[in-house]
């Protein structure tokens, strides 16, 4: 399969979001939680999202995954609870939008760093992934996640 890669330079880009360890098995429950939690947040303060919700992933360690969810915002809010106001920072990005099943993202994965390697950019450690809708919305085969390496 081919995948279409876009380097680009962004702005940083505010987010609410919730940092935490955990295994692969139980990452889908922990997104649910904290997109949950931030949403329920937004409501409170009449905010909505600027942008898809994503996870970011600091490591690739199966059992304790380091990774931070949440969603971008317009604006700087206020931390509360676990919820943190952050930022996703400004730089260059190689990003690549896949259709297709969760399971199957190893391809485009891989296809990035291959094309990173070849063209010299060498990636941070952190990859996020903005999900543009969910299992609960489409079938497998529809689902969109932005990849991106900073």
């Amino acid at each position: 399969m081919s995948y279409e890669f876009q380097l680009s330079e962004v702005k940083a880009q505010p987010v609410l979001s919730i940092r935490t360890t955990t295994s692969v098995g139980s990452l889908p429950q922990e997104i649910g939680k904290a997109y949950g939690e931030i949403m329920r947040y937004l409501q409170e303060l009449g905010e909505a999202p600027a942008d898809a919700p994503y996870v970011a992933y600091y490591n690739m360690d199966m059992e304790n995954l380091d990774v931070e969810m949440g969603f971008p915002v317009a604006k700087k809010l206020s931390a509360k609870n676990s919820i943190q106001y952050n930022e996703i920072p400004a730089g260059k990005q190689v990003s690549c939008m896949y259709k297709g099943s969760y399971k199957d993202l190893a391809g485009p994965y891989d296809a990035m760093n291959q094309w990173m390697t070849e063209k010299g950019y060498v990636p941070t450690g952190i990859v996020y992934e903005f999900y543009y809708n969910s299992p609960g919305e489409v079938p497998e085969s529809e689902l969109l996640t932005k990849i991106v390496f900073r």
